[in-house]
This record gives structure tokens, C-alpha cells and sequence, in this order.
């Protein structure tokens, strides 16, 4: 059962490819906010997916284990402790349940201890980066640029702030890819790749990682 978590600096395209490793591996692909869609399938406005209410967190995962692949189910913005420590449980409830790709949201530090767990940095070269988004996004360099900053600036703070370590090390990750010097194909390929070969090799105690400090 692939279990595979993303972390993906601006314009490395981890929305392209978490959706599209998930589909390869035949998983459930979980990603950061809840769209109106989302919110119509657990019966709830966006206002109450977003604020995390009973229903919203059993329809959740309700709708991942029904569905036998799916690239919109997604997990609630994190706004205060409260629901942080709930999109820890979803994270949790979602990886238990196996055949799963998470992007974003600290899954390799969630799920550091989950075994058999592929745990991926998508990075790369900031003018690189914005290159790439400028083409994919088909967006201007300056608003690029201006996206770039304040949504690295924004995952950045949430890793540091709830867990207290920096979401770019690599010691956090089993794989990390330069994703504009490579492509996103030649990613998806090889995350793919990875994820077989982590589930498929002979069980190995992997060193545990360094725990972050819990938060207050």
C-alpha cells in the first residue's frame, strides 16, 4: 500500500504531480484546501469544512475509502492549533487507511515514524522555479515572483511554527528533486519509481528521524 508524502516549494509543480503520481500508483490524493465541490460531497458549506465540525471529519475519510482514486478530496486550511491538530488526524486516519499521496501540510514530519512511508522534497532554483510556474501558471514574472514569496514564506512558517524545524532540510525526506532542472514527467517517473521500490524491498529498520518539538 504506497504511501507517498509531497513537499513542494513554489513552482515545482506539486499540483501536477502529486495528482498524477497518485493516479500512477492507483491512490488517494489529499491535498491542502477544500473546494465548494468538496464541501457539496460531505453535505457541508465551505464554511463548515473549513471550521472542521463532526461531519466534515468523518466525511472525509469516509469519501477516501469509498472512492477508488481521487484527485480533488482535499484537507482543510490550518488557521490555529485546533486544526492543525485535526489535519494531523485526517493525515493520520488517511495514511492508516493506505494507498495514499499527501501533498503539503508537514506530512513527512506527520508521518515520519509511519513505516514503508516515501517521504519527497520538490525544490529547485528560484529563478528556475518561477520560470516554471510563469509557464505552467501562465502567469507574468512579477506576479511569479510576488507568489512565489508569500506562499514559501506561508509553508515555511506553518512547518516552523507547529513543529519547529525547517520544512526545506533534507533530512526530512527520502527523496528530494530538483523539479524545473528535471521536468515534472521525468518527477512523476521517478517518485513513482521510489514509492514501488519502497513498498516492494525487503522491510529495513530505517533510522528514525530527529522529532520535532512539539508545539504549544
Amino acid at each position: 500500500m504506497p504511501i507517498v508524502t509531497i513537499s513542494a516549494a513554489y513552482g515545482t509543480g506539486g499540483s501536477r504531480i502529486g495528482p498524477a503520481v497518485a493516479e500512477r500508483l492507483g491512490c488517494h490524493f489529499v491535498d491542502r484546501a477544500i473546494p465548494v465541490e468538496v464541501a457539496a460531497r460531505l453535505d457541508v458549506d465551505v464554511e463548515e469544512a473549513r471550521a472542521h465540525d463532526g461531519r466534515a471529519t468523518s466525511g472525509l475519510i469516509g469519501i477516501l475509502a469509498r472512492m477508488p482514486n481521487l484527485s480533488g478530496v482535499v484537507l482543510p486550511e490550518v488557521e490555529n492549533p485546533l486544526f492543525q491538530r485535526e489535519t494531523e488526524r485526517l493525515i493520520h486516519e488517511a495514511a492508516d487507511y493506505g494507498k495514499v499521496v499527501v501533498l503539503g501540510r508537514a506530512g513527512a514530519i506527520v508521518l515520519r515514524d509511519h513505516p514503508g512511508a516515501l517521504h519527497v522534497r520538490l525544490d529547485g532554483h528560484e529563478d528556475a522555479r518561477i520560470r516554471q510556474a510563469m509557464r505552467v501558471e501562465e502567469i507574468e514574472r512579477r506576479e511569479a515572483v510576488k507568489r512565489m514569496k508569500a506562499t514559501d514564506a506561508a509553508r515555511t512558517a506553518y512547518v516552523r511554527q507547529f513543529y519547529n524545524c525547517d520544512a526545506r532540510s533534507p533530512q526530512h525526506y527520502d527523496l528530494v528533486l530538483d523539479t524545473p532542472a528535471l521536468g515534472i514527467d521525468a518527477c512523476v517517473e521517478l517518485v513513482v519509481g521510489a514509492a514501488i521500490a519502497r513498498e516492494t524491498a525487503t522491510p529495513a529498520r530505517r533510522a528514525p528521524r530527529a522529532a520535532p518539538r512539539a508545539s504549544s
